[in-house]
């Protein structure tokens, strides 16, 4: 590893907060756990896991082209993340007042679906899900592409895939029962709060990056 720990740390930080938020692959977690059981929950897990890795690999080995052959391309991505990061907070806090007022929805079970079904599932969720391209997106603008060696980006999918497998596996065990599951709803709306709350003051910070560059 060639580059500083401090990069590293500011994208597994604002990974942390995305995953954990409620969305596509957080639901299907709980849903294969709630209905096919924790086994089930874990393959989802481990599905996401292998996702979000690729991800990783993908868009920082892509970026870091882009960021050699047009330097400027950082800033333009800079603005860009500032723009996302302050969609997804008003998302995720409108979510939470509807949540609030009694919006939120219940998460219902998944049944049959064995190890392997719902690993593939969980991949397909991963890669169809919206969130994952601006997330990377917000992520490459925080995180030196340029200057990164094969090593850099190893970790930074090693730990990006840790992360996801530890998070979902802990709602795949944690949320596999009918009770957990609407307390899951419940607490929903206060997830979502603070992951808004998180994201806008991440904006925040980007553009003050800019305006002091």
């Amino acid at each position: 590893m060639t580059l500083p720990l401090a990069p590293f740390l500011t994208v597994w930080a604002v990974l942390a907060m995305n995953i954990a938020s409620p969305g596509p692959n957080v639901l299907n977690t709980i849903a294969s756990a709630l209905g096919s059981g924790r086994k089930a929950g874990l393959a989802s897990a481990a599905g996401v896991a292998v996702g979000i890795g690729l991800w990783c690999l993908g868009m920082t080995l892509g970026m870091a082209a882009v960021f050699q052959a047009v330097p400027a391309a950082r800033t333009a991505l800079t603005l860009l993340a500032i723009g996302l990061l302050l969609w997804f907070a008003g998302r995720y806090l409108r979510a939470a007042l509807a949540g609030w007022q009694g919006g939120a929805g219940r998460v219902t079970g998944r049944s049959g679906l064995g190890m392997r079904a719902s690993f593939t599932r969980s991949l397909a969720v991963n890669a169809m899900n919206p969130k994952a391209l601006t997330t990377w997106v917000v992520i490459l603008s925080l995180f030196p592409a340029a200057e990164a060696r094969a090593g850099d980006i190893a970790v930074l999918g090693l730990g990006a895939a840790t992360l996801a497998f530890s998070i979902h596996a802990g709602y795949a065990l944690a949320f596999s029962t009918a009770p957990a599951a609407r307390l899951w709803a419940r607490l929903a709306p206060a997830i979502s709060a603070a992951v808004g709350l998180f994201f806008a003051g991440f904006a925040a910070r980007l553009a003050l990056g800019l305006a002091a560059g």
